[in-house]
């Protein structure tokens, strides 16, 4: 069956200040890596390993109990040297924390350490020495604070080896550093003369990661839906559904990329990506929670209103006259305070176990309402912006960490304990991991390959095309596979993926090579839909 042809009427238009807003999350989307790397494996095939010091790096589990009642656990990751901690918790022991004096643990201690767990804090003198003198003095094990803020996993995981010029005995006893933060925790619990007993243990990571195949189902199914969105759900193009404010304004319009724009705004990502690297802080978390908030406002009501229209058509024309505001519709009445109260109750418990299921849906319909609103006319501009965001998830990626020391788009994505978490993510729970943690894949990495798909179907219709001539069809299939080598590619290295180095060759590779048989390629390249 043929898609029909657009009518000669204008396409569903927004507001300027919503296009402006849904572009500028599409901006900060761009500098989310595609896939979260697993959080048990640190090697990174350039910390030395020597013998007696060759030991892989853990995350480890740190549970601690103050005078007898449970804390939440906290993470911390094991040292080149020293006994291997075991995989479980029934495994360990629980042994009690002490402080050695003095507390940097660099020389013989006159608190005993006998069978306890000397907890440290960093400087003064090596960890190896450090480690040495711990084992020493008959502690169990040695738990090291490091001294600079956010989680020792996410700033420079703070990696304890060895040198050439070390001479590596071997250390008996287990050997972990926690995060500054995480160390207060622990010393605050000791204030007062409470007893606190701390178990370490490196919990391994599960051969099957059920949530993979649920988070990409969700990235295809939101690239699928939001591109043939106004022509199944909307329907006619000139039929707008209910907008925030009342009747549309006159100078509405859809944000049609250009190639210099679209070369701009990879330029522009990156001085955005730096700035965070160098100047992270609460207050740039909080902006990216405050723009995502009014983005996946905007996105419930479009998807809402739009359905609620299309299922009753003579909810459209239904309008109370309301001081100030005017004409407003009744589906905005109803929809936009519940959507509200959604985002606002979202907003407060964003850090909650279940938080990531309104992250989810509001990410969805923000990026179905992107798509409505940012429309990529041909493939010349396509080739523009995937090729640039191609080159810029490699460089910040990969290529970063030979100038900055470390990957500075991985660097800004995980953030720090400081703040909220990074809310331009889809995001699933790990339920086979001991950890509880997410697998995340970021906005750009739907909305960029996103734009061209959604462009095909445009150009399908525009033509006459069906799904077995056209080209929809076959980018869907290339969107879906592109993203199953990226987990593929996230399993075999065991780091962190730039989801766009597999999705924009199987995206925009697959329209060129088509439409390249097909002898469409020029009416491609210069396409006006």
């Amino acid at each position: 069956m043929a898609f029909p042809a657009p009518s000669s009427s204008s396409p569903r238009r927004r507001g300027r200040g919503l296009a402006y807003l849904l572009v500028s999350v599409l901006l900060l989307a761009s500098r989310v890596p595609g896939a979260a790397g697993t959080d048990s494996e640190f090697e990174d095939g350039v910390s030395p390993k020597f013998p007696g010091c060759d030991n892989p790096f853990q995350k480890v589990k740190v549970t601690y109990w103050v005078d007898g009642d449970e804390r939440s656990s906290l993470t911390g990751i094991t040292a080149r040297f020293g006994e291997v901690l075991p995989a479980t918790g029934s495994d360990g022991d629980k042994r009690k924390a002490v402080v050695p004096a003095p507390k940097t643990g660099c020389a013989k201690s006159s608190a005993p350490l006998a069978s306890s767990i000397a907890v440290a804090e960093r400087g003064e003198c090596t960890f190896l020495e450090k480690a040495k003198t711990a084992e020493s003095g008959g502690a169990a094990a040695l738990l090291l604070i490091n001294d600079e803020d956010g989680q020792v996993l996410r700033v420079d995981l703070q990696k304890m080896v060895c040198t050439q010029n070390d001479t590596v005995p071997n250390i008996g006893i287990p050997v972990v550093m926690v995060s500054q933060s995480a160390g207060r925790k622990i010393l605050s619990g000791m204030d007062g003369g409470a007893k606190v007993d701390i178990l370490m243990y490196a919990p391994e990571k599960p051969s099957f990661d059920g949530a993979i195949p649920f988070l990409w189902l969700m990235a295809v199914g939101s690239v699928a839906c939001a591109s043939v969105w106004s022509f199944v759900v909307v329907g006619d193009e000139d039929k707008n559904a209910p907008t925030l404010g009342g009747e549309e304004a006159a100078d509405s319009e859809i944000v049609e990329l250009q190639t210099k724009t679209a070369l701009v705004f990879i330029v522009t990502a990156s001085l955005v990506l730096l700035f965070l690297f160098f100047f992270k802080s609460t207050w740039s978390a909080w902006l990216l929670v405050v723009l995502f908030c009014l983005s996946g406002l905007q996105g419930l009501h479009y998807v809402a209103s739009t359905l609620i229209v299309r299922a009753c058509d003579r909810c459209r024309e239904a309008k109370v006259a309301l001081p100030v505001l005017g004409n407003v519709t009744v589906v905005t009445l109803v929809i936009l305070p519940l959507a509200l109260i959604f985002v606002v109750v979202w907003a407060v418990h964003q850090n909650s176990p279940f938080a990531w299921v309104g992250q989810d849906l509001m990410g969805i319909c923000m990026m179905i309402l992107v798509l409505q609103v940012v429309h990529l006319p041909n493939i010349k501009v396509a080739t523009a912006l995937l090729v640039s965001a191609f080159m810029y998830d490699i460089f910040w990626v990969f290529i970063s960490p030979f100038i900055f020391k470390k990957s500075v788009m991985i660097t800004v994505a995980r953030g720090s304990d400081e703040g909220p978490s990074l809310p331009m993510v889809l995001k699933m729970p790990k339920e086979f991991d001991t950890w509880n943690g997410y697998d995340m894949i970021g906005f750009g990495d739907i909305l960029f390959p996103g734009l061209l798909v959604a462009f095909s179907f445009r150009y399908d219709r525009a033509n006459g095309k069906d799904l077995t001539d056209g080209y929809f069809l076959c980018l869907m299939i290339g969107y879906a596979f592109g993203l199953s080598c990226t987990y593929v590619g996230l399993y075999l290295m065991k780091s962190g993926q730039p989801a766009l180095l597999y999705l924009v060759p199987s995206t925009l590779g697959t329209i060129v090579t088509l439409g390249a048989k097909r002898g469409e390629l020029s009416q491609l390249w210069n396409a006006k839909v």
